[in-house]
């Protein structure tokens, strides 16, 4: 049988030398028998500028990468670099798989698929009636993406920066064809009364960001609660909500399945996404000791 070549795969964006994406990438590709090499193309640490991107691209092609997963700050400046793009990605506006092929550079979008599969196994059978979305950035809108594909009737974005959610909210309308409401976070105790859940899109929860997007004393059981934060998974906000007794979804299960559609995307292999899972629990045990 005919040996499958190896891989080179990078991330690219700033601060990203601590992901553990490179560990679940390999992890997968060794238990299917593949040559697989991720390493980290951190800005940071490099004293690189988002600018230089074009040049980061084409160093990479030059050097031999397949792909290249992108975060931020360039999910949306890489767009105009890219020879053809996924509709989905493009629609978007936002790309954060680049695969190197003989045609060019094409880029795809795993985040809003990642977290739609995420929301369709982690939550099934949770209403999507009114879903109040907390967070316009690009993780927001991404997510905001999948919500309505998974067929959320009301969706309402509520961001600090009430212009921010305006325009993600009328980007949805346009393209989906439906009514995306929007508000600043002073309407949160009314929209949460009325939600039947909450997807938490914004920092607030990791560890360089504690605490509570808004008072816990909004929660109520009847209310699912999903944070794409998973660093750590079990946030202070998906305890508030475990507590008060409401379904909960943790950011864990988006990283997961965005790490698994790129990795298919990349190799043409089917990754085992229970497998992934497990292997993201161990990197993320808090007793584990370090290898």
């Amino acid at each position: 049988m005919a040996q499958t070549p190896p891989y080179l795969v990078g991330l690219v964006g700033t601060g990203v030398t601590p992901s553990l994406t490179p560990a679940l990438h390999m992890a997968e590709a060794r238990a299917l028998g593949l040559d697989y090499v991720y390493r980290t193309i951190d800005l940071t640490s490099l004293s690189l500028a988002p600018d230089q991107l074009p040049d980061i691209l084409t160093w990479a092609r030059r050097l031999g990468f397949d792909a290249l997963n992108i975060t931020h700050p360039c999910k949306r400046l890489v767009v105009e670099y890219l020879d053809r793009i996924d509709p989905l990605a493009e629609a978007l506006g936002s790309v954060n798989t680049v695969l190197f092929t003989d045609s060019g550079l094409v880029g795809y979008n795993t985040d809003t698929t990642g977290f739609e599969t995420a929301f369709r196994t982690g939550l099934p059978g949770a209403s999507v009636e009114h879903v109040t979305m907390l967070g316009a950035g690009g993780a927001g809108s991404a997510v905001a993406d999948a919500l309505l594909r998974v067929g959320s009737r009301r969706l309402t974005i509520v961001d600090l920066d009430g212009a921010r959610a305006e325009e993600l909210a009328a980007d949805l309308s346009r393209r989906h064809g439906v009514e995306v409401g929007h508000a600043t976070t002073e309407a949160l105790p009314r929209l949460l009364a009325e939600s039947s859940g909450l997807v938490h899109c914004t920092p607030t929860g990791m560890k360089e960001h504690p605490g509570t997007p808004f008072s816990p004393d909004l929660l109520r059981p009847d209310l699912w609660v999903a944070d794409i934060v998973y660093r750590p998974l079990d946030t202070a906000l998906l305890r508030a909500a475990g507590e008060v007794g409401c379904a909960t979804l943790d950011g864990g299960r988006m990283a997961v399945h965005q790490a698994a559609d790129a990795f298919r995307l990349i190799t043409g292999q089917q990754p085992d996404p229970d497998r992934i899972i497990r292997h993201f629990h161990d990197l993320v045990a808090p007793n584990r000791v370090p290898a």
